[in-house]
């Protein structure tokens, strides 16, 4: 909605004309006017179709994934053969799932698992009743079932609660998976002068990669800045959620390093650029290269997939999570912090600069830098103000004296005159004998 909206505004106004003040400003050239009035009907036309579903109830779902499905239609583009992609197209569409009920026995009817004898069983419908093995129309697995990794958690909230399980194929390596989670109850947050005497952990989300930084109670730097690896681009889901787990578990490691209680991040989200996409002309490039640079960038970067992700995993790891302003922040940073942190770490970057000031924005101080110093530390501010160590600011330089004030100016009306002085008597040298007495032309043609 948002880029048909764009591309109406825009092509309503006459190509090439520049707006005068705050107006929608129109496409360059009648050429690119046409193909965004094609791109509208597109648009609303898909428009249309999604609206039409959404009222009919409607909802198109493919089982197994749109992108499997048209690798039916080119299997040598996709490299597989009828067979191989028959198999994952089944296995895709193969899977089993319960949600869980918590005066159950084990947290589920349909698909129990009993953690202390790890057997594993499944309510089958009354077609399949004739295939149970075991009571209450029960089908038990001949093998063992277990939890490899937080097995032990999965063990608890069955026992005390509800637990979802999902059964899954995997035909690369021919093995069943079963995988249980669960809601867990909200822990009440700590107080944010709480999260601030303590050292925190600072995270600058870019294009490609993390800059991650540990900053002491004071607004200090503790160590040396990070940069994480996350390169999402041309991943599957399943890829890029697992290189997100990845490296918000070595965040939350860097963080128990340092003993932070807390992470601290920006409140960035781009959807509304991703919605809006070439459509939009204000103050970010939408045109050419470097706007072809620009979205590319934008959907690099995994802010609201990131922000979920470290919330969950960090409300688990017991880490809070401050999100904070971030208008001005790489601006500042390069400004007032990038040279002092080169000074001690040639290395050192402005998104690490960036992640400082992140860092120093959930603790409660300033993002530019003070002549005197941070501000003082929590175990100093109850010291007496004659007692702390101060820097003495930078002397200025002396005032330069202001110059000569000049003198009247000359009446309106009046006219320079002439010079008056006296014509010059004998201008030859005192060493000579005198001027030369006698005068010779010269021919100028023969």
């Amino acid at each position: 909605m948002a880029a048909a909206g764009g591309c109406r505004a825009r092509g309503g106004r006459v190509a090439g004309e520049r707006p005068l003040g705050p107006r929608v400003r129109g496409y360059a050239t009648a050429a690119e006017r046409h193909a965004k009035t094609i791109r509208l009907k597109a648009l609303t036309a898909r428009l249309s179709r999604v609206q039409r579903q959404a009222g009919r109830g409607a909802v198109s779902v493919v089982r197994g994934g749109k992108a499997l499905l048209r690798q039916r239609n080119n299997l040598r583009e996709a490299g597989l053969s009828e067979d191989q992609w028959r198999r994952a197209w089944e296995s895709s569409r193969l899977f089993l799932t319960a949600d869980g009920e918590a005066d159950k026995p084990w947290g589920n009817e349909t698909i129990r698992w009993n953690p202390d004898e790890g057997w594993l069983e499944i309510k089958l419908p009354a077609p399949l009743s004739h295939l149970a093995n075991q009571p209450h129309g029960r089908y038990r697995l001949s093998c063992p079932a277990g939890f490899c990794y937080r097995g032990d958690e999965v063990a608890a909230q069955a026992a005390s609660g509800a637990v979802r399980y999902d059964i899954s194929f995997d035909p690369v390596r021919d093995r069943w998976y079963l995988a249980a989670s669960w809601t867990t109850a909200p822990a009440p947050a700590a107080a944010l002068d709480t999260l601030r005497r303590h050292p925190v952990v600072a995270i600058d989300v870019n294009h490609g990669h993390l800059a991650v930084a540990a900053l002491a109670p004071d607004g200090k730097i503790l160590g040396v800045a990070a940069t994480v690896r996350l390169d999402l681009a041309g991943l599957a889901t399943a890829t890029r959620d697992g290189h997100l787990r990845a490296v918000i578990s070595n965040l939350i490691a860097t963080a128990r390093q340092h003993d932070a209680r807390a992470i601290v991040i920006e409140d960035l989200d781009f959807a509304a650029a991703r919605a809006e996409g070439r459509e939009r002309a204000g103050g970010r490039p939408a045109r050419g290269r470097r706007g072809r640079n620009f979205r590319r960038a934008v959907c690099g970067l995994p802010t609201g997939k990131f922000r979920d992700r470290l919330v969950q995993m960090a409300a688990n790891a017991g880490l809070p999570v401050i999100v904070v302003d971030p208008a001005y922040t790489s601006r500042w940073a390069a400004e007032h912090w990038l040279a002092p942190l080169r000074a001690h770490h040639p290395k050192t970057t402005g998104h690490h600069a960036a992640a400082l000031v992140i860092g120093r924005r959930g603790l409660g101080h300033r993002a530019r830098r003070r002549v005197t110093g941070n501000q003082p530390a929590p175990a100093e501010a109850a010291r007496p103000a004659q007692t702390r160590p101060r820097t003495k600011p930078a002397t200025k330089p002396a005032p330069r004296k202001p110059a000569d004030p000049p003198g009247p100016r000359q009446p309106p009306g009046t006219k320079t005159g002439r010079p008056h002085r006296t014509t010059a008597g004998n201008q030859a040298a005192q060493d000579r004998p005198g001027p030369p007495t006698e005068q010779y032309s010269l021919p100028l043609s023969d």
